[in-house]
Formats: structure tokens, C-alpha cells, sequence
């Protein structure tokens, strides 16, 4: 029984590709909170100056950032997050959540994200059709991939 050499087609993988190196969705953090100059996100997320250049160069080709100039002289640009950036705010708001529940102190949370209203936000993750929140167990995978299962490849014979 011969199985594929190649991993599973995932969604997942694809994006964790594009945005999955170190330091990446630290970027990404930084210009959703407003922090678009490259002085503002080394200072922000301590990335060394090469790698973060390399970072940009990838969110940008990428289609998650994009890049202006604001100043000629020296040449120096700002990263906006474009609208498929902005879709990976949840993904950060739930990476935030996770964080400041396992891994910090109880009440030592560093940031706090309001809504306009004035409210806290909370990543929630809800069904699109009846709008029930998810909760563990609720959930039924249906892979989609030729060949694959939810447990791995087809056997080929």
C-alpha cells in the first residue's frame, strides 16, 4: 500500500507560508495598530533590520501589505495592511486571547483591544448559518483534496 509523498493540501499550510515566519504577523500586528514606518515596527517587535526588510518585501508580494512613500528624501516608505490584512486581524485577536489566557499571569494582559463602542473585543468563532459560538466537539471536518481523508492519503493499490 503506497501512500503520497506529499502533505496534506491544507489552507492552513498556505497561509502559515506567507505569514508564518518569524516575526511576520508581529508586522502585521504593528500596522493594524497604526505603526506603518519601518523605524516604528523595528522599535515595535525587535526584529533585526534585514530580516524585517526581507518580511515587508514577502507581506507585500505577498498581497497582505502595501508599500507608499512618504518621504523623497531619504526614501522612506509606510506599510498599510490591504484587505486580505485586514481579514488576518481575527486570526490576531484569537492569537492574543490564546496568549493572555496560557501563557501570561492571571490580569497581566499587555494589550486590551476596545470597539468603537467602547467595549473589550473577544475572538469568537461562530457558525455562519446559525451563529452559535464553537465550542470543542462541535465541529465535523469533510476534506474536500482528492485522495485525502480526514485521517491521511487514500491508499493507492
Amino acid at each position: 500500500m503506497a501512500a503520497t509523498k506529499d502533505p496534506r493540501p491544507c489552507s492552513i499550510a498556505d497561509t502559515l507560508a506567507l505569514v508564518g515566519e518569524k516575526y511576520s504577523l508581529l508586522v502585521l500586528r504593528e500596522v493594524l495598530l497604526g505603526n506603518g514606518r519601518f523605524d516604528q515596527i523595528v522599535r515595535n517587535t525587535g526584529a533585526p533590520r534585514d530580516v524585517l526588510a526581507a518580511r515587508l518585501k514577502r507581506l507585500v508580494e505577498g498581497g497582505i501589505l502595501t508599500k507608499s512613500k512618504y518621504s523623497e528624501r531619504p526614501e522612506r516608505f509606510e506599510y498599510r495592511a490591504t484587505a486580505a490584512g485586514l481579514e488576518l486581524d481575527p486570526v490576531l485577536m484569537a492569537l492574543m486571547a490564546w496568549g493572555d489566557r496560557h501563557l501570561r499571569a492571571e490580569g497581566d494582559r499587555p494589550m486590551v483591544i476596545k470597539h468603537h463602542c467602547g467595549h473589550e473585543l473577544a475572538a469568537v468563532v461562530t457558525c455562519s448559518a446559525c451563529g452559535d459560538e464553537l465550542r470543542p466537539g462541535d465541529r465535523t471536518p469533510h476534506p474536500q483534496a482528492p485522495g485525502w481523508t480526514v485521517s491521511g492519503p487514500v491508499a493507492v493499490q
